[in-house]
């Protein structure tokens, strides 16, 4: 579904990508690397928040390099920021009918997703600048999920998060995957991406280190790829 061909990107004349590859037709694919590997890069990129300079993003086959990110979400792409993003000011059912109004099947997705996330039901009128960041982390990815994607891509999504709803959202993407969906995923818990990943990817330095099969086993030779 997802290959990323020899990509080249970074901001102004900063290179922080240096012909990085990735082939994956997995349900997950754990990218992986210390801070500063070009990890967050790689998904921007991805997404189309940042152009690259050199190489070729595939989406379901077809080229979407220059594509903008509003298009590549029409097509089937999904995107959850580092940083529990949403709107301070609107309540959590407000931030969800933003994205579901105007869709078909708008009303029974944001069902759904109070279903799924039963926190986001209890405090659907509070705003979410006054939730907690497991909270708010739950609201990104609600909304994301409400766009119907085909590709989810996740950066850092228990970064910061209270350990309860940590186990919560590892749970979630777990299920998600398990449901058919494909997911993108930068974590820094090395245990949960592999045990959730098919796929898993080490960046150092904005190249790949290392690349192989997800699960436990992978554990030893990921660590080792990532000692500095």
């Amino acid at each position: 579904m997802l290959e990323i061909v020899d990509i080249y990107a970074g901001y102004g004349r900063t290179s922080v990508l240096q012909g990085v590859s990735i082939s994956s037709s997995s349900k997950l694919v754990a990218v992986l690397g210390h801070n500063g590997a070009g990890k967050t890069t790689l998904l921007r990129a991805t997404i189309g928040l940042i152009r690259p300079t050199r190489g070729t993003v595939l989406f379901d086959g077809e080229d979407v390099t220059h594509l903008a990110p509003n298009r590549r979400v029409k097509r089937g792409m999904a995107y959850v920021a580092q940083g529990q993003q949403s709107f301070g000011q609107l309540t959590t059912m407000e931030n969800l009918q933003l994205v579901a109004d105007g869709r078909r099947n708008g009303k029974a997705k944001i069902a759904e997703m109070l279903e799924r996330f039963p926190a986001l039901a209890e405090f659907e009128t509070r705003k979410a600048g006054l939730l907690s960041g497991g909270q708010r982390q739950q609201l990104a990815i609600a909304r994301a999920l409400i766009t119907e994607p085909k590709l989810l891509i996740l950066d850092e999504p228990t970064e910061g998060i209270q350990p309860t709803i940590v186990a919560e959202i590892e749970e979630t993407i777990i299920g998600l995957a398990q449901g058919g969906l494909s997911v993108l995923l930068v974590e820094q818990h090395i245990g949960f991406a592999l045990e959730a990943a098919d796929q898993y990817v080490v960046l150092a330095s904005g190249r790949v280190s290392q690349a192989g099969a997800g699960g436990q086993a992978a554990m030893g030779d990921v660590r080792e790829a990532m000692v500095i």
